[in-house]
């Protein structure tokens, strides 16, 4: 059965009405010209025909099904699904930033060039860092950009002058693009395992830096919502040793404001600027994913980088003889760092500073509230083992109880509240993120919905098998539609 039967609303195909039309084109104002022979179709495409009444309630009705988090709480731990200001969308609506072109003279389009080399001073204050390069258009490509830049800097017989460094070390809690981009640099990735507490273990880490390591990517706080306490002496070991300490950006949101990745001893990073800085989420393209460095480093940013002039003006510097070039066309995602830009704009100082703080307060006010029946394998306010912005919890005595983690993530969908991640980054677990962006209501009613569905799996655990039950659609069989997807609408 369709999923548009099932829900009883009809295909814009079958609400198709003939001679039925939405829109009303102005007449013609050029002179008519015949299309060459071979564009000709010999009909016309079969689209569907309505009205623009229908038009329109056909979409904002297919629009009201959706989950967003401007209808729904998205607690989607390391995702970082939070709310996009629509003043961001507001400027980067403007026409006089719509209607540049990429290749625009310097001079005609020095409030665009401003806005990049303001930019790109703020986050570099904000890393603690010395340069930035705006041009990665997601958080997986400003990791591959930055490696390009570690790999340009050790091949540098006048830089590092170690062009044996190809070995990347990451602790088993990184981003698993982490690797993927270490592969594609061609490194060696040599994984970092944890201590007890969820921690970089050092003694381990001693013994696998060497003169073969070139850098170590760690996430910090990491992806189980910890700060690593000991990231001082994690960059003086591998300082000691010649290699680099990287920082994966995506859990920035957490410290932003309140400590500088450069003051801890990070050499370069990459922000997720929808993370960090509520820009759109990119969905591993038209996003953002700047990358910050030590100067000794920037010299082997991408080009173009943007740069200001004694009078004043500014312009795109593409000489730039170490740099590793383009990695992307022109100099980045400007309608997303435009929003970007505002966002910081927006906040000030001292409101990037609440982003951070608040995240924190949000996410330990959740454990804290939920910690007496979903267990919390690393949070602990007895042991004063606190999470960052984010925190994983294992129920395990609520599994126990012959229901499964997708059970209660189903049934979170009947109370309209999105899941959050799933069996990542350890089996069995909720990571929830609460996002600095929601207030007290929508976290105690998160509270009072997971206090339920903790209730229904000790009363009448066979409720959650089905679940959702209130949703547009039932529960389908997810195996299979990635497995077997079906593409095209049956009659």
């Amino acid at each position: 059965m369709s999923e548009a039967k099932q829900s009883s609303m009809p295909l814009i195909f079958e609400r198709s009405t003939h001679g039925a039309r939405a829109t009303d084109l102005p007449a013609l104002d050029v002179p008519r010209a015949a299309l060459p022979a071979g564009l000709v179709a010999d009909r016309p495409p079969a689209l569907p025909e309505v009205g623009q009444l229908d038009l329109v309630r056909h979409y904002t009705h297919l629009a009201s099904r959706n989950f967003s988090v401007d209808a729904n709480f998205y607690p989607l731990g390391s995702c970082t699904m939070k709310y996009n200001p629509k003043l961001n969308e507001a400027a980067a609506a403007m026409p006089s930033f719509t209607g540049l072109h990429p290749l625009q003279d310097d001079a005609d389009a020095q409030g665009a060039l401003k806005m990049l080399y303001d930019l790109r001073l703020w986050l570099a204050e904000i890393a603690g860092l010395d340069e930035v390069s705006l041009q990665p258009c997601a958080g997986a490509h400003g990791e591959y950009a930055a490696l390009k830049v570690i790999r340009a800097y050790f091949n540098d017989p006048k830089g590092g002058n170690a062009p044996h460094r190809r070995k990347v070390l990451a602790p088993d809690t990184a981003h698993g693009t982490n690797p993927a981009s270490c592969a594609m640099c061609g490194a060696n990735v040599v994984k970092v395992p944890s201590n007890a507490h969820g921690m970089v273990d050092l003694d381990a880490l001693r013994k696998l830096v060497d003169g073969e390591t070139a850098a170590l990517m760690i996430t910090n706080p990491n992806t189980v919502g910890l700060f690593d306490g000991t990231i001082v002496e994690i960059a003086k070991i591998l300082h000691d040793a010649g290699a680099l300490l990287y920082l994966d950006g995506a859990n920035m949101n957490a410290i932003v404001g309140v400590s500088r990745p450069g003051d801890f001893g990070v050499d370069v990073m990459h922000y997720n600027t929808h993370k960090t800085f509520s820009t759109p989420h990119g969905c591993g393209g038209p996003g953002s994913g700047p990358i910050a460095v030590r100067k000794f480093l920037a010299p082997y940013l991408p080009v173009p980088q943007v740069e200001k002039k004694s009078d004043g003006s500014y312009f795109l510097d593409h000489n730039r003889p170490k740099s590793i070039g383009k990695v992307r066309s022109f100099f980045g995602q400007f309608g997303v760092l435009l929003r970007c830009w505002t966002y910081i704009a927006a906040c000030g100082p001292d409101g990037i500073r609440n982003v951070g703080q608040v995240s924190v307060l949000n996410a330990n006010y959740l454990a804290a509230r939920l910690s007496d029946r979903f267990e919390m394998p690393y949070f602990s306010p007895e042991r004063k083992h606190y999470c960052a912005h984010e925190f994983v919890t294992v129920p395990k005595s609520l599994l126990s109880r012959g229901v499964t983690l997708i059970d209660i993530a189903k049934r979170l969908i009947d109370y309209g509240i999105h899941p959050p991640t799933m069996h990542w980054p350890i089996h069995d677990c909720l990571m929830v993120e609460p996002t600095e962006t929601e207030g007290k209501a929508a976290l105690d009613r998160f509270v009072e919905v997971m206090n339920l569905i903790a209730d229904e799996i000790e009363q009448t655990p066979a409720l959650l098998k089905d679940a959702p039950n209130r949703a547009p659609v039932r529960r389908l069989d997810e195996v299979a539609a990635a497995r077997t997807p079906v593409l095209t609408a049956q009659a």
